[in-house]
């Protein structure tokens, strides 16, 4: 008995002896360094090798990711000349490092047929916040009355634009080609005249500026309203698989936007054989489809797949809900800007929705800075809710 109990003794003291209680601390920061080394290894590799996945394409480089996609892809066919121009100069634009602005602004581009109802509103959003942003107005109809300093001397030169065709898509590059002539202006943004701000101009200009892909709407509807309406004269530069459908209203990145005045050949396309009644009855809208999937061909890692312009398509009509004055309320308003979820309809009987969570630099974040339709009835009720919902 002694001897067990000496030896219990011995044991124990082995075990408390100073050496033995600091083996286990010593290999903690083995582990911890193994650890770090292994995660800087990951993130080295990612960024040299981009993955063709948006999430992690987008948060590294888009540029990469249309690189690696160029390089990993075979071609099935012999690329045409004119698609192999429009790669080359694709490829080469978004390869351009960004210039800091001093003075970075958002270009606030304004489709509209006439005078503009909210003008009023957009100016109690526009206080205050001079020099951090530019405005430009496209009148497709008549010459617009400004009651707002703000869009006094900032109409461009506009052209007839007809609902449907590719004079749409015409004024949206001319928009983008005027605001692109200030190197300040570094996002730019596509409004009607019936949107609205849903947030005050601090959040918007965060919310656009420090994210890394444009917010461009994109998606794919195989029913007779989404690739339905692809025609096979597009062919061989555009295939039906990569034929999207999205909302014109846009934001987009500087790069983006010269990529899109770049652009002739997917242009030229849609121009000559996506527009209303075209063959058999069947109707194409370019300004639905030609950004889509032009996007989706080019530079698919770094756009958004949703509109941050609220649309409110419940009703499945030809035309999205407008909303009356009897309907504003500081509840409908303050509801839009906690949207985080983007909803597309489909003609696809089989997948008459889809649901994307909206994601701002990867992490979940309200969808929607601006809403639209708005009758002009509205105004009144917008601007004295306008300071209550718009705090964030």
């Amino acid at each position: 008995m002694k001897t067990s109990r000496a030896w219990q003794l011995r044991v124990r003291d082995l075990v408390t002896m100073p050496g033995s209680r600091q083996r286990p601390h010593m290999k903690r920061p083995v582990w911890i360094i193994i650890l770090v080394s292994m995660v800087c290894l990951f993130l080295i590799a990612a960024y040299v090798y981009p993955l063709r996945n948006s999430a992690p394409c987008s948060f590294f480089s888009s540029s990469g990711c249309l690189i690696y996609a160029e390089e990993q892809s075979t071609p099935t066919r012999e690329l045409t000349d004119d698609e192999i121009y429009s790669r080359v100069v694709v490829r080469e634009v978004l390869k351009i490092p960004h210039v800091e602005s001093k003075n970075p602004k958002i270009a606030f581009m304004f489709l509209t047929p006439g005078t503009l109802p909210f003008e009023r509103l957009w100016d109690k959003f526009f206080r205050g916040h001079e020099g951090r942003f530019s405005v430009f107005v496209h009148a497709s109809r008549e010459k617009p009355v400004h009651v707002s300093r703000y869009f006094l001397g900032r109409d461009i030169r506009s052209d007839s634009v007809v609902w449907g065709k590719i004079s749409m898509v015409d004024a949206e590059r001319r928009l983008l080609a005027h605001a692109l002539k200030d190197p300040d202006n570094q996002h730019f943004v596509l409004l009607s005249d019936s949107c609205i701000p849903l947030h005050n101009f601090d959040y918007i200009y965060n919310y656009l500026m420090f994210t890394n892909v444009s917010f461009l709407d994109c998606f794919l509807d195989l029913g007779p309203h989404g690739t339905g309406r692809y025609s096979e004269h597009m062919l061989p530069e555009i295939e039906k698989d990569d034929f999207r459908k999205g909302s014109q209203w846009f934001t987009m990145k500087r790069q983006h936007a010269l990529i899109v005045m770049a652009d002739s050949l997917y242009y030229r396309k849609f121009k000559l054989y996506c527009r209303p009644g075209m063959e058999h009855g069947k109707n194409c809208y370019a300004d639905e489809h030609y950004l889509p999937t032009f996007f989706h061909m080019t530079d698919p890692g770094s756009i958004a797949n949703w509109s941050v312009t609220y649309v409110d398509w419940s009703e499945r009509k030809w035309h999205p809900r407008s909303f009356r004055a009897e309907d504003i309320t500081y509840e409908l308003l303050r509801n839009m800007t906690f949207l985080d979820q983007s909803v597309h309809l489909t003609s696809d009987e089989k997948n008459p929705v889809t649901i994307t969570p909206c994601l701002w630099n990867g992490q979940k974040r309200p969808c929607y800075l601006f809403a639209r339709k708005f009758y002009p009835e509205t105004l009144e009720k917008l601007i004295t809710l306008f300071s209550n919902y718009t705090v964030v």
